[in-house]
């Protein structure tokens, strides 16, 4: 999946292809007709209440869609003291999982994938590897 350009009305229509849903249950969850649902699959956006309706329906999180272009794409800014008063919760950028890091790294360490595979197949910023495997200490004991 390429995480630049999303048009999420593609991807909906996609997973509810995948999981072979009827168009009469989908009208009936969402309280729309079929026309409007047919509109949606042609939407590159969609408004977020009812993207979070989709996501319960297909069981499929589509806001993450979003969260990994911010990862990929959005540059890294500097915590404000006044983003504090803000009252908005505050996220750390990586969400990438320990267990994940863990299995990505083991990848490369048992020379089943190289490192541009990972970066190729997975999406993973090279910058993103290369600091997972200089802070990983059984890596670079593993490899001296």
């Amino acid at each position: 999946m390429k995480y630049k350009n999303i048009n999420i009305g593609e991807l909906i229509k996609k997973r509810v292809q995948y999981l072979g849903i009827h168009s009469d249950r989908i009208c009936s969850f969402m309280k729309i007709s079929e026309k409007e649902i047919e509109n949606m699959y042609h939407d590159k956006n969609i408004d977020t209440d009812i993207l979070l309706k989709w996501s319960k329906l297909l069981e499929y999180d589509f806001f993450r869609i979003y969260s990994q272009h911010l990862i990929l794409y959005a540059p890294q800014t500097s915590v404000k003291k006044h983003s504090l008063k803000e009252g908005l919760p505050k996220f750390r950028k990586n969400i990438y999982t320990k267990e994940l890091i863990d299995f990505i790294l083991d990848l490369i360490k048992s020379g089943k994938k190289t490192r541009s595979e990972i970066i190729n197949e997975y999406q993973i910023p090279k910058t993103t590897l290369y600091k997972w495997i200089t802070k990983d200490v059984t890596f670079n004991n593993d490899q001296n």
